[in-house]
């Protein structure tokens, strides 16, 4: 069990890793956003172009960080129910659905997205869209963002079943206690001081 611990660390810092770098595209799609906005309106010129790297950035970001956001426990979840759970409970609900619904679905649109790019790739496909970019860079973003899910979710799968063989803390603890402290940190800047 203390390699798998270290194999979920290496996933854990490679996850933090393309999370944190991708992250950094929401800035960038966000300058694209507003530049071409503003060539459109200022100079009355336009670019499908622009409108696809935009689209492509975005893409990015929500596939590149889907296993960042599992890492720090922030997928939704139905708080009210489990809030109310164990810890050993809320870790066997986290097993069963990385079983039975994440690493399967994950596998499959892995599976089935890859063909999809291959073939992109090997005909050079390009937007039917005037001035459009090639489609492979786009394709690519599906089945790498999925591998780095499912990767994320055999580190996740990895740490609950050492939780409940106590051999670590409960892994979800952390992200519950910062929201815990950021929730307080709001209620005392609106209190009135003293």
């Amino acid at each position: 069990m203390h390699a798998l611990l270290r194999l979920s660390g290496l996933i854990d810092a490679l996850t933090e890793r393309v999370g944190r770098a991708a992250s950094w595209l929401i800035l960038a799609a966000t300058l694209t956003c507003a530049g071409n906005a503003f060539v459109r309106y200022a100079f009355h010129m336009s670019s499908n172009a622009w409108l696809e790297v935009q689209w492509y950035l975005f893409a990015a970001v929500f596939l590149l960080c889907s296993g960042y956001a599992l890492k720090h426990n922030q997928h939704v979840r139905i708080d009210v129910i489990s809030g109310r759970l164990s810890p050993r409970a809320r870790a066997w609900i986290e097993i069963f659905g990385t079983l039975l619904f994440l690493l399967p679905m994950g596998l499959v649109i892995l599976w089935l997205s890859w063909p999809v790019f291959t073939m992109s790739w090997i005909s050079g496909e390009v937007s039917a869209n005037a001035n459009g970019l090639v489609l492979w860079p786009a394709r690519l973003l599906v089945p790498a963002g999925f591998a780095l899910l499912v990767l994320q979710g055999l580190a996740e799968l990895i740490r609950r079943i050492a939780f409940l063989r106590g051999l670590i803390a409960d892994p979800s603890q952390k992200a519950e206690g910062a929201e815990r402290e950021l929730v307080e940190a709001i209620l005392k800047s609106r209190s009135p001081g003293p």
